[in-house]
């Protein structure tokens, strides 16, 4: 999987960001959610107009990993303002790690991990922070082998259902 590559999302690609987001978290998550839940989810969360407007955030940044100029997977990280919780300036919010299912097992998380380290250390953070649904081991895990650990917990609302996240930092400098 060494091919993979690491590709800055601009508003030309607001329909692939769709199609993967939409994709994986599908992939991710309907099992164990009601589909009018998933459904009203999916068109909320990633309409078009949703994902323009966080695009055109300055304070956000999306990222692509392609095979073969294929979108197999995607990170969003927020900064300051646009972080959904802490706010602080000197932390970066992962948002979103997703990876097709075809993928899983490849590395390819572990590659946008990377970036979003990398991206973290340039802009001199003190910790990377994000939230990561109780019910999904296989996240957790991922992060707690990256040294994350739990700090907190927050609602996050899919459809009518109130469900928990594990919220986890990474201190990157005392």
């Amino acid at each position: 999987m060494t091919d993979i590559e690491i590709k800055k999302v601009t508003l030309n690609d607001v329909d692939q960001l769709q199609k993967i987001s939409k994709q994986t978290f599908h992939e991710t998550f309907s099992e164990s959610n009601s589909e009018e839940n998933m459904t009203k989810y999916l068109e909320e969360g990633f309409s078009i107009e949703k994902l323009t407007t966080e695009l055109n955030d300055n304070n956000a940044e999306f990222y692509f990993a392609t095979l073969n100029d294929n979108v197999i997977g995607y990170l969003k990280l927020n900064f300051g303002q646009s972080q959904t919780e802490l706010q602080d300036d000197k932390a970066l919010e992962i948002e979103r790690i997703y990876v097709s299912k075809d993928f899983h097992g490849k590395s390819v998380g572990q590659i946008l991990y990377n970036q979003a380290i990398h991206i973290a250390t340039a802009k001199n953070a003190n910790y990377i922070w994000l939230g990561v649904w109780e019910e999904n081991p296989r996240a957790i895990n991922f992060y707690k082998k990256n040294g994350f650990v739990e700090f907190d917990k927050h609602i996050f609302k899919l459809g009518d259902d109130e469900q928990t996240d594990i919220m986890m930092k990474l201190k990157l400098k005392e």
